[in-house]
């Protein structure tokens, strides 16, 4: 154990081993050694010379730290000392400690041996999956170097490590439940790690926000006290920050998850806002970036809509402005905070209205768009600050033609308040001050103020300006090419000319105006053929865009200034070739390229200030235009000129045959919706028609049950008849019974007639029937049938009257031979009054019988209308549908006749567009129109199909 004492301080005894060899010596026992306190001491003394022989202890001890990891897990002291000596060889923070072997063992970098270290780690992913699972250890002396380590190897080499933690089962989790350690230092550093693992890696990314990360975060800095916390804090913003920073799907899961609301809170400043700590500004810097994230230009503009109203909404927005409002902020928070403001109005019509609205505390009130323009033509104001202010009225104006019109008015004579201070005079006196920024800013202010509006182009057309006393006024267009011309710098000249460019493009009657000023062709034409210096060359290639301007969207209407005089003045003093050449000078420049990146202007120095982001766009719609326009001669363009009438005219023509084609599409959906409303009657009379069928069933009933009483009375009537046939009758009463008889055949033969009668209407109403009305021929079957039914009942009846007739001759032989008994009378006279009986009885049971049948002739009398009803309006439906059919026809014949005419007037323009071509005009390739109407027309056959079906 000598080693170990002079390693840890006791009395050497002989020659001093050097400190390779102590290490080697180390190894050896920690390799070889069987007692764990042996191992364990060997460890701690790697550990304590780590730092001082970081290159031995790296290069001879690193295989046996990690199989000390692997082996010894339940020993904690050891699993500590072990992951601290692995941090110290990996970690480049600490610095290392001169040695006497220096001269011999030259040190390298720090980043080389870390990353050296790291790399040599990490070629067996075992070893970094080993750390993931060592964080399952909650003894702080194992999980808080596990988590150093983890950190110091992802500095290091962070794109494979992140790798190895991605494949790894439950790697992420281990890692995100270090934010709930209730030990501040494992968690604070369980951020720094997080932070390192998140770096530029989309998929980590959204596995640590579906881990929850979202909700953990807030919720820490919440409790470390929001924006007025710690280091902390700020651990927790920038974790955010690289969660959220170019991830559109965290952003979203950000949005739905309603954590935009939890944001307000941060902005909450008070009354009293001197004295902020530098930690206080830091977070809040980082928290308003947070929120330019969510809205910047740069996402998808419907994710930027969305978190730009749900900011409105919660009153994220109105929060922001009272910061913006507020006295005493820092600058660069301030400066900030109007970024902040700016992109989330931009764009969105509800935020950039309620961002008009805002008013200043001063007296009297004035609009913030007004107090902030007064800090943007100051030059007082810092650079940085002027910048932010130039591009927040930028987003206020963009898409935004309410508030382009409102700045455009308060330059207007009508409604120039000599009282107040309004926008519209703040950038004229910035547009004509002395100081080159504010003339630059102020011009391109205004430009977008016309940015894609027609209007306000032609109404500031009316802008007068008063220059000195007893000089008539000038207009806005006339001095600003005044101020040109007298020789200014640089950049108020660049400002002035793409303000002028922006305003007179796609407007012939700007354009009209800047010619009828017989100095201004002069001079652009003057400055682009000079040969002028290098800062020069960008006004020159301005110039030249602003003459092609004038040529492109000329409309001819000076006699002296025609596109066709004004491209001879260019080739005789300019030259064509030459006058391209000095306009391409503008997407030439260095700084173009830098103002088309993003629309925030960034600027390292006021110099710098050329170009604007949104004029780039136009420069590079506008350039090839130009340069064709200005290259091409008289000829072509007459040519090119009557090409253009000719499609115009075969557009007209196609455009018609389109509208008849469409007026046709409205009559064949007119049809339908009326096919449609017959069909949906013919469902109502179906409906009736069963409703008919449910009533006859009903009929039906009744008339079984009448029949079943009828039965019971007949059986009676004939146990009558027996007795009658026993007993006497007097003569007298057998002549009335007689009589009776005799009507009741005369009603039996009558009631023969009528059945007879509609058993001939049935059969005719059966050879008459038609296929539609199937269900009332079936109903007259039905009733029919009844009616046979009630005819075999009478017939029944009239057998038994028969029988009475005879019983009633037997009657008549009986009384002859008992006439002369006289005890005999009483029984004839009982015998009497009993077949009176019967025979009243038998009168009754007729006479309902008689109304029965009257009833069921009644039913189908009205079934008969019912049926002759449904057979019309049958036979209707068939002629409407025949009707419609045939219109179906004539319609598709004629749209078959369009179809013919659009093909003769589409081999036509084909035609044309190929005279195009060879005569060297580029043609814009229709085929979308072409493959669209083709399109229409199968919707059409389609449609046509369904209509004959």
């Amino acid at each position: 154990m000598n080693f170990l004492r002079g390693v840890m301080g006791g009395q050497p005894t002989g020659p001093q081993p050097t400190g390779a060899e102590t290490i080697q010596k180390l190894c050896d026992r920690v390799a070889s050694s069987t007692l764990l306190e042996d191992r364990r001491d060997a460890v701690r003394a790697l550990k304590s010379l780590s730092k001082k022989y970081r290159v031995e202890v790296g290069n001879m001890a690193m295989d046996h730290l990690v199989r000390i990891l692997q082996t010894d897990r339940s020993d904690t002291e050891i699993l500590g000392y072990a992951l601290d000596t692995l941090y110290n060889i990996v970690c480049n923070d600490e610095e290392e400690e001169p040695d006497e072997s220096e001269e011999e063992n030259p040190q390298k970098q720090e980043d080389d041996l870390g990353a050296q270290f790291t790399d040599k780690f990490v070629q067996e992913p075992e070893n970094v999956t080993l750390l993931l699972t060592l964080l399952e250890e909650f003894d702080f002396h194992v999980r808080w170097p596990c988590v150093k380590l983890l950190t110091a190897l992802l500095k290091n080499q962070c794109a494979q490590v992140q790798g190895i933690i991605l494949v790894s089962p439950m790697g992420v989790s281990r890692l995100m439940d270090l934010l709930a350690d209730s030990r501040e230092v494992i968690r604070n550093d369980g951020l720094l790690l997080l932070q390192q693992l998140t770096k530029g890696n989309a998929a980590i990314q959204k596995i640590v926000a579906f881990e929850n990360a979202f909700e953990r975060l807030l919720d820490i800095i919440t409790e470390e006290g929001s924006s007025d916390g710690g280091i902390v804090v700020e651990d927790c913003l920038l974790l955010l920050l690289n969660l959220l920073k170019n991830n559109s799907s965290n952003q979203n899961f950000f949005k739905e998850g309603s954590y935009i609301q939890k944001m307000k809170p941060w902005f909450e400043v008070g009354d009293d806002n001197s004295g902020w700590s530098a930690q206080k500004v830091t977070n809040l810097h980082l928290m308003l970036q947070l929120v330019r994230v969510m809205v910047s230009p740069v996402n998808s503009p419907g994710a930027t809509a969305s978190c730009q109203k749900a900011m409105f909404q919660c009153g994220l927005l109105q929060q922001l402005c009272t910061i913006l409002m507020a006295t005493g902020v820092p600058a660069d928070i301030l400066t900030e905070t109007i970024n902040t403001v700016s992109e989330v109005i931009r764009g969105s019509e509800v935020n950039q209205d309620y961002f008009a609205s805002v008013n200043a505390p001063s007296n009297p009130p004035r609009p913030a768009i007004v107090v902030l323009l007064m800090s943007m033509v100051n030059e007082r104001q810092p650079f940085v600050l002027r910048c932010a202010v130039l591009y927040c009225f930028q987003c206020f104006l963009y898409k935004n033609h309410k508030g382009q019109g409102e700045i455009v008015a308060t330059l207007l004579p009508s409604t120039i308040d000599a009282n107040s201070i309004s926008a519209g005079q703040l950038l004229c006196g910035g547009l004509f001050s002395a100081d080159s920024l504010s003339n630059w800013c102020a011009a391109v202010a205004l430009a977008h103020a016309l940015q894609d509006n027609l209007t306000q182009k032609e109404q500031l057309l009316r802008v007068q300006l008063a220059t000195s006393l007893g000089k008539p006024p000038v207009s806005l267009l006339q001095q600003c090419t005044n101020i040109l011309s007298q020789g200014s710098r640089v950049q108020t000249k660049v400002g002035l000319l793409m303000l002028l460019c922006t305003w007179i493009s796609n407007c012939p009657i700007a354009v009209m105006h800047f010619l009828h000023n017989q100095d201004n062709v002069p001079f652009l034409t003057g400055q682009i053929s000079e040969n002028l210096g290098e800062d020069e060359r960008l006004v020159q290639g301005l110039c030249a865009l602003l003459l092609g301007i004038c040529i492109y969207y000329n409309d001819n209407s000076l006699e002296n200034y025609t596109k066709e005089k004004l491209k001879q003045l260019i080739e005789k003093r300019i030259g064509k070739e030459n006058f391209v050449e000095k306009l391409g000078f503008i997407t030439k420049h260095e700084l173009y390229s830098r103002a088309a990146q993003k629309p925030q202007p960034a600027f390292s120095t006021p110099e710098h200030m050329l170009f604007d982001h949104e004029f780039t766009k136009l420069v590079k719609e506008l350039e090839g235009m130009i340069t064709k326009a200005v290259l091409k001669s008289s000829e072509e363009e007459k040519k090119e000129e009557e090409v253009k009438k000719t499609l115009e005219q075969h557009d007209s023509i196609v455009t018609q045959y389109k509208e008849l084609i469409r007026e046709q599409d409205s009559q064949i959906n007119e049809l339908k919706e009326q096919v449609t409303l017959l069909a949906s009657q013919n469902e109502k009379m179906q409906s009736t028609m069963t409703q008919q069928i449910s009533q006859i069933q009903q009929h039906k009933d009744q008339y079984n049950i009448l029949k079943l009483k009828l039965g019971k009375d007949n059986q009676q009537t004939g146990n009558q008849a027996e007795a009658a046939h026993v007993n006497g009758l007097q003569p007298e009463e057998l002549s009335q019974l007689r009589e009776q008889l005799e009507e009741l055949q005369r009603q039996n033969q009558l009631l023969q007639t009528q059945l007879g009668d509609k058993d001939s209407l049935i059969t005719s109403l059966k050879a008459e029937g038609v296929p539609s009305a199937e269900g009332s021929t079936s109903e007259v079957t039905v009733l029919q049938r009844e009616v046979e039914l009630l005819k075999a009942q009478l017939q029944r009846q009239t057998a038994e009257i028969t029988q009475l007739q005879s019983e009633r001759q037997e009657l008549l032989r009986g009384s002859d031979t008992t006439a002369a008994v006289p005890g005999e009378n009483s029984l004839y006279t009982e015998k009497n009054a009993e077949l009176e009986s019967r025979l009243s009885t038998q009168t009754a049971e007729n006479q309902k019988l008689k109304e029965e049948v009257k009833t069921l002739l009644e039913s189908q009398e009205s079934m008969e209308k019912d049926f002759a009803s449904a057979t019309s309006t049958a036979a209707i439906m068939q002629a409407e549908n025949s009707k419609l059919q045939q219109e179906v026809q004539e319609s598709k014949k004629e749209q078959d006749d369009l179809l013919m005419l659009l093909a003769d007037q589409d081999q036509k323009i084909l035609s044309l567009k190929q005279r195009l071509k060879d005569l060297g005009e580029t043609i814009e390739d229709e085929d979308d129109l072409d493959s669209k109407d083709q399109f229409d027309d199968d919707d059409d056959e389609e449609e046509e199909e369904e209509c004959d079906e």
